[in-house]
């Protein structure tokens, strides 16, 4: 089988030129991050290929890709499943994404011109609007929040002048957005999000940099503690309930 094929259907969200193994590492990574494949959940070829519609060979070789990110586990004779939720795994990850996302904002407040700051102004639009509805919201975070919090950050550190450290930067993202997309319920607890956002955009626009780092640290951190609060709690209440390891019950937290 040629796994190098192009994939042709606009359908499935496929992208021109793309090969089969790209189509289905994109596609699976995207579903791992979102939680559609759950933490743990095995990875079955059959499965995926009707959920797919692509190929054993492609799927496995887009798997072992994703075994380096440290989304999948396993391989070999035992099988692919996605990788288990880590609270040390979360917490060197969000260590890793302060540091960086710190320097490339930094780097950004310095070097960025005026379509920068209208990139943020119109962000941080977005953002509010999304974080006035999300305080309003019963149940999961919705892909509309996501996106406006994932446009927002973007947008601050878009000026940094490094592509290497937006490639970095962008992994890391993407790796915490598994954790934050992993809850079942909501848990801001006393959070004002809008006011946090705001407060890092306006301290951004006025061009202070110790300000904004030290905002976006803070901001970081507390969504540090509300995950762990939040799997600490579900863990407590899966005890209470008499559930199992696989019982499906999933920790709560957001970004």
């Amino acid at each position: 089988m040629n796994t190098q094929a192009r994939t042709e259907s606009p359908d499935d969200g496929s992208l021109d030129g793309e090969t089969l193994v790209d189509a289905a590492y994109r596609r699976l990574r995207r579903d791992i991050i979102t939680s559609a494949r759950q933490p743990g959940e095995r990875l079955r070829i059959e499965k995926l290929k009707a959920i797919y519609g692509i190929g054993p060979t492609p799927l496995r070789e887009a798997m072992q890709k994703l075994a380096q990110d440290g989304l999948v586990v396993g391989g070999g004779n035992r099988g692919f499943a996605v990788a288990p939720l880590d609270p040390a795994e979360f917490r060197d990850l969000n260590l890793a994404r302060t540091v960086i996302e710190k320097e490339a904002l930094r780097l950004s407040i310095e070097n960025g011109g005026d379509d920068w700051e209208a990139g943020i102004v119109a962000a941080a639009y977005l953002m509010a609007k999304e974080d006035t509805a999300l305080a309003q919201a019963q149940g999961q975070v919705p892909d509309s929040w996501e996106r406006a919090n994932s446009g927002l950050h973007l947008a601050l550190v878009s000026a940094c002048g490094s592509n290497w450290l937006l490639k970095m930067r962008g992994g890391l993202h993407d790796l915490c957005e598994r954790y934050r997309r992993a809850s079942v319920y909501r848990r801001i607890g006393d959070r004002d999000l809008k006011a946090e956002h705001a407060a890092v955009a306006d301290a951004a626009l006025a061009r202070d940099a110790d300000l904004a780092c030290r905002l976006i640290v803070d901001h970081f951190a507390l969504t540090a503690e509300a995950l762990t609060a939040g799997q600490t709690s579900s863990k407590a209440d899966g005890e209470a309930r008499g559930d199992t390891p696989d019982s499906g019950n999933r920790p709560g937290g957001i970004a």
